[in-house]
């Protein structure tokens, strides 16, 4: 058991145990009176109890002891913890589902890779909500925001290109309908994570203008496009068995509209030519985006100096009824 004392300056108080030790043999030797014979036969034998004299001065500085440690409070400690979360972050990541996405310069294609990634960041945001936003050549809300990970982890998991929504790359609208899904919420901050790997081609709101909501409404946005520097293998026909037919393709991403919707936000673009670098660029989005979480400890004592007070006692008592009983004859 681990102790702690409240006042260890009393612990000074030991010093007199010394001190008193060494005038008890002093003054000890002082009482004690000398006569010079030539024969000590006609003296009777002292006893073997004098010889013990000294425990009564030993529990005397026990008792001494005790005290001062008494006074210096001992003390056990239980300590809990709690955790208290500010209000958090809410985050919306906007995925390119554009039959682009599954190109092959990323293994084994963007979009795979991207959802490996993104599940990885989803499920690190312990204390933040979480939506997900889909777009090609139109958007649509696949989660809202939301606190439960392993929804949105599960819902993610499924995004495919099917084909249900029109192919193209409607980045304004997409942008638009994050913005949508966090325009009224409460949190200490708001941040859309959009991703893209090709232009703007369709859809029917500016991407500049969605940017220009999204700052209105206070919404960060961090700008990612994906794709390799050069051409990449890209589907570019469907065979009647539903497989794609890939051919080399050049890769084509709107940096410069990245940036400014990055830059009018107060958020960042950053650009994955890889797997790692993919991975990198969550991983940094997740340092710069923090959700302030404060520890609270709570410490219960437990005081031990009755014990010792006890103890002390207990030994002041001995010694006075050690001096009335068995050393009462050896101190006459």
């Amino acid at each position: 058991m681990d102790y702690t004392f409240a006042h260890p300056d009393f612990f000074w108080g030991l010093l007199l145990i010394p001190l008193l030790l060494a005038w008890h043999i002093i003054s000890r030797k002082r009482q004690q009176a000398h006569l010079l014979t030539s024969s000590i036969n006609a003296f009777p034998k002292s006893g073997s109890l004098s010889k013990l004299r000294p425990i009564l001065f030993m529990l005397r500085l026990l008792a001494i002891a005790l005290i001062v440690t008494a006074l210096a409070r001992p003390q056990t400690q239980d300590v809990s913890t709690q955790t208290k979360t500010n209000k958090g972050i809410d985050i919306v990541i906007a995925i390119d589902v554009s039959s682009s996405m599954l190109a092959r310069d990323l293994k084994p294609n963007r979009l795979a890779a991207l959802k490996n990634v993104a599940s990885d960041f989803i499920s690190k945001r312990k204390t933040d909500r979480i939506g997900l936003v889909v777009y090609a050549g139109e958007s649509y809300t696949k989660t809202p925001i939301t606190s439960d990970k392993a929804l949105v982890i599960d819902v993610l998991n499924k995004v495919n290109y099917d084909g249900v929504i029109n192919d193209g790359t409607a980045i304004g609208m997409g942008l638009a309908t994050a913005v949508n899904r966090l325009r009224d919420s409460k949190a200490k901050s708001k941040v859309i994570i959009l991703l893209t790997d090709g232009v703007n081609n369709t859809g029917f709101v500016d991407p500049k203008t969605a940017a220009g909501l999204a700052s209105t409404y206070g919404i960060k946005t961090y700008t990612i496009g994906l794709g390799s520097n050069g051409s990449a293998p890209a589907p570019v026909a469907l065979r009647q068995d539903g497989s794609f037919v890939y051919q080399l393709r050049k890769v084509e991403i709107d940096e410069e509209l990245l940036k400014s919707i990055a830059e009018e936000t107060g958020g960042s673009y950053y650009r994955a030519t890889d797997n790692k670098k993919l991975a990198a660029i969550y991983k940094e989005i997740d340092k710069l985006e923090r959700t302030d979480v404060e520890e609270i400890r709570y410490t219960k004592y437990h005081e031990k100096f009755r014990w010792f007070v006890l103890v002390a006692m207990g030994a002041l008592f001995l010694e006075w009824l050690l001096r009335l009983t068995l050393f009462k004859s050896a101190l006459a």
